[in-house]
């Protein structure tokens, strides 16, 4: 071994001891420096003890400890202030109206809790919008080094009755603050973030900060699926419809244009933040935790947004927080279209809903509490507006009943597939006779379907529904459980739903007697759709509201019974078979003029004989 490989091998030696002292000494420092934080910790529990009147010995005395934990702390920021409100503890100050009692953190200067004082969860807690100190609202920006608002412990500069005041002051001058305000009657509370006489510190080419805002939604709900179904996240441009994903699906989504708010919505429940100047981009996402999930967490919701960032002696940027219900009426007072959070359907069923369905369901609410006689009686004026237009379809359909013997000849005349053209040729001279419109029995699906398309976004997503109880059901907004099996089984679930169970039986009944008044067809087309109308649309009904609002299926029930009453009361007063039967046999000596349908049929079935020849010369 030569000269040169000795010198090197103790060179490497002497750096591997000397290292390894350092970090035995760092680990030292550490150890003592975390004893040193419990030992805080421990005194503020103590001093925080202290009465009203020793507010002033309590600061001194946090003064004093933390400056003897300064002599022994290995400095992580060039910034004394900086160091000492890093290992500064935190504390919990409360903001609270007849709404919403709002608890922050001095750690970062942030929300920690927030309580709604009118509602309660399914199991009868307080309702928490987010876990308990779940929140991140976290202001990242460069100021000689990258710095995070969660690492420091803020102080309190004011506190009063609806304000709160904390700042993160800097040793070359200036400070951050956050300030809050909650007024009375209000959900929401206005922030306002200042960066106050930091053009030393903040270098005049930084042009932007990132705010990270999420968090931990716990499950509020009877159902799981249900809940999360109408929980997802949505943010919006200013002024226009909000854009949404989730709905129980975890996903996430950039958005590389500036918008003005971002909702993490639960069915009932929203945390939104907005931002007058508006955000410049963000990065979004939702995870739904797993119906098993121990903590009994609901989803994980998360946002990066970047915001505009002007130097100047004071820079002021708002911000608002809304932690509150989904109630349209609420949402709406804020004027910032967070009602439209709120799903109601496409534009035709979200204009009925919003000017039809909500106005009539809130007139109702004014003078009665029972949600359930509400509901009935918003089935009785829907279907007694829309009876005009139905009055019509449906006595065409009662008089296709009393013509039914004719219909059964015309099969016995024109068996033969071959002569089904002259079969419908003959079909609508005798509906002609009758006096009956062949389209006229679709009339009541078109008008009905937006309707009941309408109540099927409404139920689930009323905040005015939960906990509301009727007969049975003890929260309509849920499903109704009559029988618990204790495990799930596929598609139906874990329960028995006794209104959707009378929802599909009504069903049923309701198509029975529909499809009774119809000429029976050896048609396969038409007995697979008799087929699908009597038995697989209510089973199918029956699966899919077995697991929904019970409300909603109430309302199916409730719409079933008033049709089969119409068509029972049309069938039985105001159609006469034996006049109909008449009309047509008077009608049979008269020449009947032919319209441009019975035209068309005729030349379509024409056309046909001449192919059918033409197919029998080429095969001789």
């Amino acid at each position: 071994m030569n000269r040169s490989t000795s010198i090197g091998f103790f060179l490497i030696a002497l750096i591997i001891v000397v290292f390894s002292l350092i970090q035995s000494r760092q680990y030292n420092e550490r150890a003592f420096l975390q004893a040193q934080m419990d030992s805080l910790a421990a005194a503020q529990g103590s001093v925080s003890t202290l009465s009203s009147d020793s507010v002033d010995m309590r600061s001194r005395a946090m003064e004093i400890i933390q400056g003897e934990l300064l002599q022994q702390h290995v400095s992580i920021y060039q910034d004394s202030l900086l160091d000492a409100a890093n290992l500064a503890p935190e504390e919990h100050i409360v903001l609270q109206n007849d709404k919403v009692e709002l608890t922050f953190t001095t750690r970062g200067a942030k929300p920690y809790s927030a309580m709604l004082k009118e509602y309660k969860t399914y199991e009868q807690t307080d309702l928490q919008v987010f876990n308990p100190g779940s929140c991140k609202y976290d202001i990242t920006l460069y100021a000689g080094k990258v710095i995070n608002t969660a690492d420091f412990t803020f102080q309190v500069a004011e506190h009063t009755d609806s304000t709160l005041v904390m700042r993160l002051p800097f040793a070359e001058g200036g400070y951050i603050e956050q300030k809050y305000v909650l007024k009375s009657g209000q959900y929401a509370v206005e922030n306002l973030l200042s960066f106050v006489g930091m053009q030393g510190v903040i270098p005049r080419n930084v042009t932007s900060f990132d705010v990270d805002y999420s968090v931990v939604v716990p499950r509020m709900e009877k159902g799981y699926r249900n809940e999360a179904q109408y929980s997802k996240v949505n943010y919006c441009h200013n002024g226009e419809k909000p854009e949404k994903f989730g709905n129980g699906k975890s996903g996430s989504k950039r958005v590389d244009s500036r918008f003005s708010w971002i909702a993490f919505q639960q069915q009932f429940f929203s945390a939104i933040m907005r931002a007058p100047q508006e955000f410049a981009s963000g990065q979004m996402s939702v995870d739904f935790f797993p119906e098993t999930d121990e903590s009994h967490n609901l989803m994980a919701c998360d946002a990066q947004m970047r915001c505009d960032f002007k130097a100047a002696d004071k820079v002021e940027v708002p911000f608002e927080f809304y932690f509150g219900p989904n109630h349209y009426q609420t949402l709406r007072t804020y004027g910032q279209s967070y009602e439209k959070i709120i799903t109601v359907g496409g534009w035709l069923v979200a204009w009925f809903t919003r000017y039809v369905i909500i106005p009539l369901f809130n007139f109702f609410h004014r003078f009665i509490d029972n949600f359930g006689l509400i509901i009935l009686l918003m089935t009785i004026v829907i279907k007694i507006v829309v009876l005009p237009f139905t009055n019509k379809s449906y006595l065409s359909s009662a008089k296709m009943a009393a013509i039914k013997p004719e219909i059964e000849k015309l099969n016995a005349k024109y068996p033969k597939q071959e002569d089904a053209l002259k079969k419908q040729q003959a079909q609508m001279d005798l509906y002609k006779k009758a006096g009956i419109s062949p389209m006229g029995g679709c009339l009541p699906t078109l008008l009905t379907f937006p309707i009941l398309w309408a109540m099927f976004r409404f139920f689930p997503a009323s905040i005015e529904l939960r906990q509301q109880p009727f007969l049975w059901c003890q929260d309509l907004s849920a499903y109704d459980s009559i029988i618990d099996y204790g495990m799930r089984i596929p598609i139906l679930g874990d329960h028995l739903s006794l209104f959707a169970l009378l929802m599909a039986a009504t069903m049923w009944f309701y198509s029975k007697m529909t499809v009774s008044q119809q000429t029976a067809s050896n048609d396969p087309t038409a007995q697979s759709m008799q087929f699908m109308t009597v038995w697989m649309m209510p089973i199918m009904m029956f699966f899919i509201c077995n697991n929904l609002s019970a409300a909603l299926s109430y309302y199916y029930l409730l719409s079933n019974l008033f049709m089969m009453l119409q068509n029972w009361i049309l069938r039985k007063f105001f159609v006469k078979p034996e006049a109909i039967l008449a009309k047509i046999h008077a009608a049979e000596s008269k020449p009947q003029k032919k319209s441009k349908w019975q035209q068309r049929l005729e030349e379509a079935q024409r056309m046909q004989q001449e192919m059918q020849k033409q197919q029998k010369n080429q095969r001789r």
